[in-house]
């Protein structure tokens, strides 16, 4: 096995142990990047030489005992909306920013001092709004798309060409592509992660969080991030979650994962929506998923059927939130140079401008009601278990697919239709790969659980990863 090739925690491992320096680590995935760069453009910004200078860093540290915990000398990519000093935050777009920031975003910053080695900037959908990434290949099949808006950080991950990446997440944007390319997206409770230096789609909507090619590896990336006394309403002790899943607090964000082999979830109940989540869902995906919940049913979880409450106002709430926040974000260059955009967002930039503050004040007041609805549905159950995406990744250029019902729907409409609950009510969600669906391309199980409770969220995922066996390494890249 090649450095590249190994997961977070086994690359940790081995660098704790002496058996894998930072620098041959480094040296590995900037090799895999110059092997595969050419077919997936994954990478905006490459900084090969400074990853070279962390690595030797770190490498020393280490060396003199002073090892700063599991992500030093880890290498990883940087969606192009995060901010990284001396690199440009470009955002994919031309309209992006000419001059690189002279100091890293919060996130960044948080990584720099947990050792880590950054690699470079990985594309994104134009200034994020979007859920294709035209830039990037799927890592499965160049012939289709990468998914969005972090198709860059996620293909990285999937092909070897980061340890691990950042994202971020207002409609699906980590998760669509997790699912997209088989690896794991987690979309952390909104406010959980500082969003300070990161270019900004909607600001009520925005999350900032991992891609990684396991459960486990999410949590160290998350353990790493987070602010250990916790953002206001955030539970600051490392309690943990009761045996039962049913009574306590939730654990403290980023708490440890049960050890690999503990894949035992009885007493903990997972909610199966009877409506929206399988509903115009590809019958591929559809049985992946519904296998994996069965797996977790044969872990001791209890499932219980439930209702997805207002569930033909989560797109229009949505879309009733991101639009006219976007167009607010892009006022002023939308009018000094709109011919710098692409023509996909700056239709949606032009759209926005048209919302009438009726409708986004409507908007605002759906959010309310879907919350309070879905801290109710908490009460029922501990995680909600669904698909991730309504199908796999689709051929590029592909603008709308057609369901069984005679329904036609945009692609961009489809894939952000079981996301964006998450992205409303800012619950965590996190997205592991199931399938494949049938067509040999992966998709994604999503879990959902109560705000700040990251840890049982995790803990469902870990005991999935454990029980069916389904953590690998990077996919093989077609020539």
């Amino acid at each position: 096995m090649q450095p590249y090739e190994l997961t977070l925690a086994g690359a940790a491992a081995a660098i704790r142990a002496g058996e894998l320096s930072p620098v041959e680590l480094t040296e590995s995935v900037l090799g895999r990047i110059g092997a595969v760069e050419d077919r997936l453009g994954a990478y905006v910004t490459l900084a090969a030489d400074s990853a070279r200078r962390s690595a030797v860093r770190a490498e020393r540290e280490i060396a003199a005992g002073r090892h700063r915990g599991p992500l030093h000398g880890i290498p990883f990519g940087l969606k192009d909306l995060i901010d990284a000093a001396g690199l440009p935050t470009t955002a994919s777009s031309q309209v992006g920013a000419p001059h690189p920031p002279a100091t890293d975003s919060a996130v960044a910053a948080r990584l720099s001092a947990a050792g880590a080695v950054l690699l470079g900037k990985t594309h994104t959908h134009e200034f994020g709004y979007g859920l294709t990434t035209p830039q990037t290949r799927n890592a499965r099949d160049h012939e289709r798309i990468a998914g969005g808006s972090s198709g860059g950080s996620a293909v990285a991950v999937a092909a070897g060409a980061a340890t691990f990446a950042l994202g971020t997440d207002t409609g699906g944007s980590i998760r669509v592509p997790a699912a997209l390319n088989g690896v794991v997206g987690l979309k952390p409770t909104y406010g959980l992660l500082p969003l300070h230096g990161v270019t900004s789609l909607s600001w009520s909507l925005d999350h900032i969080g991992p891609l990684t090619r396991t459960v486990e590896d999410a949590a160290l990336v998350l353990n790493a991030l987070v602010d250990r006394q916790g953002p206001p309403g955030a539970p600051v002790t490392a309690a943990t979650t009761a045996p039962t899943g049913r009574s306590g607090p939730p654990a403290a964000p980023g708490a440890d994962l049960p050890p690999p082999e503990n894949a035992d979830l009885t007493g903990l109940r997972i909610g199966i929506p009877r409506q929206h989540y399988f509903e115009r869902v590809d019958p591929g995906v559809e049985a992946s998923v519904r296998a994996a919940i069965d797996q977790l049913q044969a872990c001791g979880a209890e499932l219980m059927d439930i209702d997805i409450p207002m569930a033909r106002y989560l797109q229009a709430t949505q879309w009733g939130l991101m639009v006219p926040e976007a167009t607010a974000t892009h006022e002023q260059t939308l009018r000094a140079v709109p011919e710098l955009y692409g023509e996909d967002v700056r239709v949606l930039l032009e759209a926005g401008a048209l919302v009438p503050a009726g409708d986004y004040l409507r908007a605002q007041r759906s959010r309310a009601l879907m919350r309070e609805a879905w801290t109710e549905l908490f009460q029922q159950v501990d995680v909600v278990a669904a698909p991730s995406v309504p199908m796999a990744a689709v051929r590029a250029g592909q603008q709308s697919v057609e369901w069984p019902d005679g329904t036609v729907e945009a692609v961009s409409d489809a894939y952000v239709r079981l996301c964006a609950p998450a992205n409303i009510t800012g619950i965590p969600a996190l997205s592991l790969p199931v399938g494949p669906d049938g067509t040999g391309l992966p998709a994604g199980l999503q879990l959902m659980g109560r705000p700040f409770d990251e840890a049982t969220v995790l803990r469902v995922g870990r005991a999935y990863e454990t029980a069916s066996g389904s953590v690998g390494g990077p996919v093989p890249v077609a020539a």
